[in-house]
């Protein structure tokens, strides 16, 4: 019981980070561009930005709630603003996007997958032994060409 207990707190947790990342991509026939921007997670204690990184997709923190940051410091993570949380996230044939995501407070790579619901909502998705044992968030695009201004503001 505890180990699933533990299992479901460390899902919770990569989704906590990951679900960020579900672009646009099966909504726009393949223009995987359109799920570049800044998002939200349910919490809104971490908003991402999603943009290109070369041959991939990423998402990098611009934002983190005092709490986030406090979990993260904890870890051994100086800051959760600017560090990459999902690295390598590339379209698949079903549409959805897949990629690896980092997870400061538990310092773990794993893998996550994205799929775009609408326009401003993506369903982030993480599971801890295959596709046994998921999870999946909404996360909320943010709207206006401020967003990454008003974050980078103390």
């Amino acid at each position: 019981m505890r180990f699933v207990k533990l299992t479901l707190a460390a899902l919770a947790a990569v989704l906590g980070m990951a679900a960020v990342s579900a672009p646009a991509f099966a909504a726009d026939g393949g223009d995987i561009s359109r799920s570049y921007g800044v998002w939200r997670n349910p919490k809104n204690s971490v908003h991402l930005e999603i943009k290109d990184c070369g041959a991939s997709t990423c998402g990098v923190v611009v934002w983190a709630s005092a709490k986030a940051e406090a979990d993260a410091r904890k870890s051994g993570t100086d800051t959760l603003v600017g560090k990459q949380l999902l690295r390598d996230f590339e379209a698949q044939s079903n549409g959805s996007l897949k990629g690896r995501v980092w997870v400061p407070t538990l310092k773990v790579t794993l893998v996550g997958s994205a799929d775009i619901v609408d326009s401003r909502t993506m369903r982030a998705k993480g599971c801890v032994l295959g596709n046994f044992l998921c999870k999946s968030q909404l996360w909320t695009r943010l709207e206006g060409p401020s967003v990454l201004a008003s974050r980078a503001a103390p």
